[in-house]
């Protein structure tokens, strides 16, 4: 992909250390393969399947001209071969995201981890698209696979900044209506909703037969409550403002954390979505990286 300086959040020296890891469905999608092609090389000598709106870098011989002349806009054909995954990244970019105790904050964290799922998809052929979200879709590109689509989805990144208010699981329910067709739901986010409320928008991408993988993104410091001295906390997302001496809370805190996550944890196994906590202490490349290898060494994408 270039010099490491070209991408703000994508660092191709730890794409490589990714290896011959892949992200695999674990089931079938919309009735195709499971996972990776049957061929290493994309081909139109296949079954035609349906159309998807026209994307920068697609080819342009695959351009149907006759729905062009009737709707006034592009579309390519689209074929089996092409449609065996296709995945959608959501990326919270709320203002709660924009917190980071150590130097990396979670919404930077985020970008990076989104950035190397996006390259993973696209190294082994299968579309990609991300959404960015707060209360509402901050964000849209369409999934696609191509080296310029991955361009796209890099800078689009570069282009966001958190702000703006939570509302999880109303962006959740939205979206499952909005994205039609089955496939990957990769969700990065801090999750900061009523927990029952998210499981029933998750739950709702379960409904329509969408597989569902969540990284539950947190800062150490929200997970640990390090602090000695009189803090004020504030609100990132209300700027509400509550001075605290930490000592006599900590191990409250860490309870009812411990709690939050157990929830989601438990809940997302009812459910059959995989979850995963991400604290910004772990490179997210290696907690990619490890991941993946369980995943793998379980068997889960079989």
């Amino acid at each position: 992909m270039g010099k490491s300086e070209r991408y703000k959040y994508f660092e191709p020296d730890q794409a490589a250390r990714l290896g011959k890891l892949n992200l695999i469905a674990r089931t079938a999608v919309e009735g195709f393969i499971t996972g990776l092609h049957r061929s290493p090389h994309h081909g139109f000598s296949v079954e035609f399947s349906e159309h998807r709106e026209y994307t920068s870098g697609d080819d342009l011989r695959h351009l149907d001209w006759v729905a062009l002349a009737r709707t006034d806009r592009y579309y390519v054909k689209q074929y089996e071969q092409e449609t065996n995954l296709r995945a959608h990244i959501l990326l919270d970019v709320s203002g709660s995201m924009a917190y980071g105790n150590n130097g990396m904050t979670k919404f930077e964290y985020g970008c990076r981890l989104a950035s190397m799922i996006a390259y993973l998809m696209v190294r082994q052929q299968d579309m990609v698209g991300l959404v960015t979200f707060d209360r509402a879709m901050r964000s849209h590109i369409p999934p696609g696979s191509t080296a310029t689509h991955l361009d796209r989805l890099f800078r689009g990144l570069e282009e966001v900044t958190p702000g703006g208010l939570t509302a999880v699981s109303r962006t959740f329910h939205d979206l499952a209506e909005k994205i039609a067709r089955r496939g990957l739901i990769i969700i990065i986010s801090d999750l900061y909703d009523d927990p029952g409320d998210v499981m029933r928008a998750l739950r709702h991408f379960r409904h329509k037969k969408h597989q569902v993988i969540v990284f539950h993104v947190f800062d150490q410091a929200e997970l640990d409550l390090p602090f000695n001295k009189l803090v004020a906390f504030v609100d990132m997302e209300t700027q509400e403002k509550l001075q605290i001496d930490p000592k006599f809370i900590r191990e409250e805190y860490q309870r009812q954390i411990g709690e939050f996550i157990g929830q989601y944890r438990r809940d997302c196994s009812d459910s059959a979505i995989e979850y995963i906590v991400a604290s910004t202490a772990t490179p997210y490349d290696a907690m990619l990286r490890s991941y993946l290898a369980t995943r793998q060494r379980l068997g889960s994408g079989r």
